[in-house]
């Protein structure tokens, strides 16, 4: 997931508003519990239309995602025909560290998939766990929407859904975030201690400086969303607690712009000079747009390889 937010970082800025796209799911929403770092929430139906948004998704998604879609691959669900949403979270766990779901509603029946099942399944409360390629599990939370990932994730997943323990809802600094974002194709939500470490990543040398160390325990989440209907477009805000932080994080950003510049190849210094960053009230906001040909030369900058790995 880092990938994805570097990527964005690294291009600066993301915002959409495209018509059509879908909220995330009330099956997906309500198996997130509270202790979420970040959902990731892509919309399949509109992603496949850009050959633009397939390279970036070949090329940047990180390594776990692209296992989870292979497991769907495994039980006769193609996630580039069958799939209309697919949403991912990552929440922490006291003794198992952070842990991995994935959420895939479309147009697949649960018979059709279930026959596919070779072993019988394991009984999680009302729920049944199914066996799936590499070590996850999924478990139908209704007729078209499948819930997939290790067990002790999943089982994680369902408590929350069944009252057990607190889900995304309880959580204000995040749910109230995925309003604004979840229109997009791409989109996502982070938490405070993942957006804190984002920036540093992205400030570069800049992120060593004084002013970052102070600001940084009052930037409290991040959002962003991708649109490919025109091009690309990318818009991140980052959410602080007061319009102090978010002008002292502006400054920053473009610093560590403008020195990227210093070394950065024809293709680059185009999406460079396509990115804007300012502030809005307590919100610091990053910008790029880029048409699909410099997109696609831009992913065959070196600078775009570093950020992606």
């Amino acid at each position: 997931m880092k990938k994805i937010i570097a990527v964005g970082f690294c291009l600066t800025t993301i915002l959409t508003t495209l018509a059509g796209a879908l909220p995330m799911s009330g099956s997906a929403r309500a198996v997130i519990p509270s202790e979420v770092q970040q959902i990731i929430c892509v919309d399949y139906r509109s992603l496949k239309n850009s050959d633009t948004a397939m390279q970036l998704k070949a090329q940047v998604l990180p390594e776990n995602l692209k296992d989870l879609e292979s497991a769907l691959k495994g039980i006769g669900i193609n996630p580039d025909r069958d799939v209309d949403q697919l949403t991912f979270a990552s929440y922490r766990t006291p003794k198992q560290g952070v842990k991995l779901i994935g959420v895939a509603s479309g147009a697949f029946s649960v018979k059709t998939v279930l026959k596919k099942m070779k072993m019988k399944p394991v009984k999680y409360r009302d729920s049944n766990l199914y066996p799936m390629n590499g070590g996850m599990d999924m478990t139908f939370l209704d007729d078209n929407t499948l819930l997939f990932g290790d067990t002790a994730a999943i089982k994680g997943a369902l408590d929350a859904r069944d009252g057990y323990t607190a889900t995304l809802d309880s959580k204000p600094e995040i749910a109230d975030m995925i309003g604004s974002v979840e229109s997009g194709t791409v989109w996502s939500v982070l938490d405070q201690e993942g957006t804190q470490n984002m920036m540093r990543s992205a400030l570069g040398d800049a992120g060593k400086l004084a002013d970052f160390e102070t600001v940084k325990k009052r930037v409290t989440g991040s959002r962003y969303t991708m649109n490919f209907q025109s091009g690309v477009n990318f818009d991140l805000d980052v959410v602080t607690s007061d319009s102090m932080t978010a002008a002292t994080l502006s400054s920053l950003l473009r610093a560590a712009v403008l020195y990227k510049k210093m070394t950065a190849t024809a293709s680059e210094k185009v999406a460079l000079d396509n990115m804007t960053v300012n502030s809005d009230s307590s919100n610091l906001q990053m910008h790029f747009k880029a048409d699909d040909n410099q997109f696609q030369n831009l992913m065959r900058s070196p600078l775009f390889a570093a950020v992606s790995k």
